[in-house]
C-alpha cells in the first residue's frame, strides 16, 4: 500500500495564511500526475510554523481531496510525546491511512525513550505508523536494533529513513523483515535505496516533478535499473537544487515558476538567493520541465 512515490507535500501560502484552495488543487495534480501516496505536513510543508488548528485544517484538506485515490500518511510527529497523540487523534478521525512519525527532535531521548515514545503512539492510535529517522535534523538516530524492537509492534510498519546511510536498509531488512516498509527521505539516494531492498520515497523533488518520479518509482519496483537511471539523470541537478537553500524555499521557487502557487515561506525560512534560484532554473531546464 505504500510504495513508490510519495511527495512530502508543500503547503501553500497566499497573504500570510494557509491557501487551502491552492493546496486542494495541488493534491488533485499530485494525483493525475501519477503519485502514489500523500505526505501533508512533514517538515517540507513548513510543519514547524504551522498552527495546530492549520495542522489540522491541512491533514483535513489531504485526506478529503485524496479521496481514496491514493493513500495518505499524515505527518503527526512531535519532540512531546502528548503532542503526537493528539496529531494522530485527529489524522485518524479524519480518515488518513497512516502517520509520520519523525523521532522526537532537540530533547535527544534515549533508545529506551524512543521505545517508550513509540510504543504509547501505538497504545492510543489505530493508524498504521511510519517512523521518520532522521538524525541530521531531530540530533537523536534511532538505532537498527531499536527499531527491530519497534518492528515487533503490530502497527510500527515501516520507515522513512533519511539516515544518508544506504548499508542501513540492507541491516534494516535483516533486523525487521523483508515486509517491513522502507522509504527513501533522501531523493539522491533512492536509486541506491530502492536496489538493497527500499520500496519508494517519501519525496520533496516529487513536488516539483511528480510524473518523473513516479515514472523513476515504477522503473526501479519492476526491476529495470536502466530506465531508473535514465530518469534519475534528469532529475539529479534538480534533487540538489532543491537543496541548494534551505528546504522548501527552492521548492516553493521551482513550483512558482511552473506556475502552481506562490513563492511564499514563512519565517524563519526565507526564500531562496539569487544562486539557489539559479541552480533551480537551470535543473527545471536541464530535466525538461521548463
Amino acid at each position: 500500500m505504500f510504495q513508490g512515490s510519495i511527495p512530502a507535500l508543500v503547503t501553500p501560502f497566499k497573504d500570510g495564511a494557509v491557501d487551502l484552495a491552492g493546496f486542494a488543487a495541488f493534491v488533485d495534480w499530485q494525483i493525475a500526475e501519477g503519485s502514489n501516496g500523500l505526505v501533508p505536513v512533514g517538515t517540507t510543508g513548513e510543519s514547524p510554523t504551522l498552527s495546530h488548528a492549520e495542522h489540522y485544517a491541512v491533514i483535513t484538506a489531504c485526506v478529503e481531496t485524496a479521496a481514496r485515490r491514493v493513500p495518505v500518511i499524515a505527518g503527526c510527529g512531535s519532540n512531546d510525546t502528548a503532542t503526537a497523540i493528539a496529531h494522530m487523534a485527529h489524522a485518524e478521525k479524519v480518515g488518513a491511512d497512516a502517520a509520520l512519525i519523525v523521532v522526537p527532535y532537540y530533547n535527544k531521548p534515549s533508545q529506551a525513550g524512543l521505545i517508550a515514545h513509540f510504543t504509547a503512539l501505538t497504545e492510543r492510535s489505530k493508524l498504521p505508523i511510519i517512523i521518520y529517522n532522521i538524525p541530521g535534523r531531530s540530533v537523536a538516530d534511532m538505532s537498527t536494533e531499536t527499531m527491530a524492537a519497534l518492528a515487533k509492534l503490530p502497527r510500527i510498519i515501516g520507515v522513512k529513513d533519511a539516515t544518508g546511510n544506504l548499508a542501513r536498509v540492507s541491516a534494516q531488512r535483516e533486523a525487521c523483515g523483508a515486509d517491513f516498509v522502507q522509504l527513501s527521505g533522501n531523493d539522491d539516494m533512492a536509486l541506491g535505496f530502492n536496489a538493497m531492498g527500499g520500496v519508494g520515497a517519501i519525496s520533496v523533488t516529487a513536488n516539483v516533478a511528480p510524473k518523473l518520479c513516479a515514472q523513476f518509482q515504477a522503473a526501479t519496483l519492476a526491476g529495470d535499473f536502466r530506465t531508473a537511471l535514465a530518469i534519475n539523470d534528469r532529475l539529479y541537478p534538480l534533487h540538489a537544487a532543491l537543496f541548494s537553500d534551505t528546504s522548501p524555499g527552492p521548492t516553493k521557487y521551482a513550483l512558482a515558476r511552473l506556475g502552481h502557487m506562490t513563492s511564499d515561506v514563512r519565517l524563519p525560512i526565507v526564500e531562496p538567493d539569487a544562486a539557489s534560484r539559479a541552480a533551480v532554473d537551470a535543473a527545471l531546464n536541464h530535466a525538461g520541465l521548463a
